[in-house]
């Protein structure tokens, strides 16, 4: 089995919290009707599932374990969202249950994306939706050598865990892979050029390289030490100090059907 490689620490879910329907799935949203079932695959702190609930008659948000599913829970309120703690490679759903499924950023943390997708193919009557980014698509301006440090680190990391972090440009592949016949593939960015922006970013990076799980497991690992990663989050204070700063997320976007 895979491990989640974020963790669920805040300074994780502060980014989190920020994704929205409109920054996160616009290439699903036009497709969405207020006649429509949807199952809301790894919904994390449930800011998407929201807008979703007011876009479609039931949606059905589930997370691996309790504990992450509680995250939603907490902030998800209104009545036509369920919850269920459920695993993607395993969904506790007859065929043909929903007319929408739908995964951010899910399929580059699981061990077996092919089998996810099927799983996902098998419960929906209608279309899946994948949006994942890819890492080592991820550009940045002025080159801090820090921040080459942190995404050679963290691909390793993820990779370790069972992942894979390039999964945005392997998304139509892997849809193909699982049987899907008629799958439209695009991709969308998410960049950060504002001082604001840039002190958001590259403030939550220098936090999260060094309190969340990503630490942990670079320390566990052998693949960084303390001082590897102080010097990494320094080099994003770096980044976001600079008025020249620049950065870039590439997502890869699938919409599936038959």
């Amino acid at each position: 089995m895979s491990t989640y490689t974020h963790g669920h620490h805040e300074a994780v879910l502060r980014s989190h919290r920020t994704r929205t329907a409109a920054n996160s799935a616009a290439y699903l949203v036009p497709h969405l009707d207020s006649s429509m079932s949807l199952l809301d695959v790894g919904c994390g702190p449930g800011t998407i599932t929201a807008d979703f609930a007011g876009l479609v008659a039931q949606v059905t948000a589930i997370e691996p374990n309790p504990e992450a599913l509680a995250l939603a829970q907490d902030f998800v309120k209104q009545p036509n969202v369920r919850f269920d703690v459920a695993d993607v490679h395993a969904l506790p759903y007859e065929d043909d249950t929903f007319d929408v499924v739908h995964a951010h950023q899910v399929l580059q943390h699981v061990h077996d994306p092919v089998g996810a997708l099927r799983e996902m193919r098998r419960v929906s009557k209608g279309i899946v939706a994948a949006r994942d980014s890819d890492y080592q698509a991820f550009a940045w301006y002025p080159a801090v050598p820090a921040l080459d440090d942190w995404l050679t680190l963290y691909k390793k990391v993820a990779y370790r865990n069972g992942g894979e972090p390039d999964a945005g440009r392997r998304l139509f592949a892997w849809a193909r892979a699982a049987g899907f016949t008629d799958v439209a593939g695009s991709a969308s960015v998410w960049c950060y050029a504002t001082p604001e922006e840039r002190s958001w970013w590259g403030g939550m990076w220098a936090d999260r390289i060094l309190q969340t799980a990503i630490a942990d497991h670079a320390v566990d690992y052998g693949y960084a030490t303390r001082a590897d990663l102080e010097r990494i989050s320094e080099g994003w204070c770096e980044w976001a100090a600079s008025p020249d700063g620049w950065f870039s997320l590439l997502h890869g976007e699938i919409l599936c059907r038959g």
